[in-house]
């Protein structure tokens, strides 16, 4: 059996989406982040990422978490990859030099890009859109967004050119600028790709599966 730990409203997303693309079953436990709660380690408390339970299968206390089979992995991007790795078939690298580009793009979004946008969709949340944060995050994004809109010109996806795990990790990165209205907009082949991703019906899925939890 293979179980996924997280709520859909956390990076498990990612992870939820795949699994629909590939047409498999993630058997999902609903663990919700403790900063989400009134009071975590109250005894009524909902099974969350400073459970105790939670935390021996997974003691950095993070979420999404994959268990298959005994075998433990954490970190989405990694948990993403592994499981197209697994079943195999388009959304997987077909060779070791697409193994290690999807590898590429997976570090890169991490490390360059989701360290702003993800900032940004916290301060948006928060009703802090016009903030000096914002700004700033805006402008590092800057660099990478330029690469990434040149390299989807020319290539059409990020790896292959076809839709891959690779488009699922870094659109789910960058959907987290989509709350600014105007960052993504001077980008015009990243921004067509972003919406071919969320026009797919897997994504529609999770996404809707994503707007059923309580925010």
């Amino acid at each position: 059996m293979t179980t996924l730990y997280g709520v859909t409203r956390s990076r498990a997303s990612r992870n939820l989406w795949l699994a629909t693309e590939l047409g498999i079953t993630l058997t999902q436990v609903p663990v919700i982040q403790g900063y989400r709660l009134p009071d975590a380690a109250a005894p009524d408390a909902p099974l969350n990422t400073t459970s105790p339970a939670f935390l021996a299968i997974s003691p950095a206390g993070a979420i999404p978490v994959l268990e298959d089979d005994g075998f433990v992995l954490t970190e989405s991007l990694a948990i993403n990859l592994y499981l197209a790795r697994k079943h195999g078939g388009p959304l997987a690298p077909a060779d070791a030099q697409e193994d290690a580009l999807m590898q590429q793009w997976a570090l890169y979004g991490m490390t360059s890009v989701e360290t702003h946008t993800l900032p940004i969709l916290y301060a948006f949340a928060e009703g802090r859109g016009d903030s000096a944060e914002v700004a700033a995050h805006a402008a590092a994004l800057a660099r990478p967004l330029r690469l990434l809109d040149a390299h989807l010109a020319a290539q059409g996806h990020m790896v292959g050119g076809r839709f891959s795990v690779a488009d699922i990790n870094m659109a789910e990165i960058l959907r987290y600028a989509q709350p600014h209205p105007t960052l993504l907009a001077g980008y015009p082949a990243l921004a067509a790709w972003l919406a071919a991703c969320q026009a797919r019906p897997a994504f529609q899925v999770m996404w809707a599966a994503r707007d059923a939890e309580p925010a």
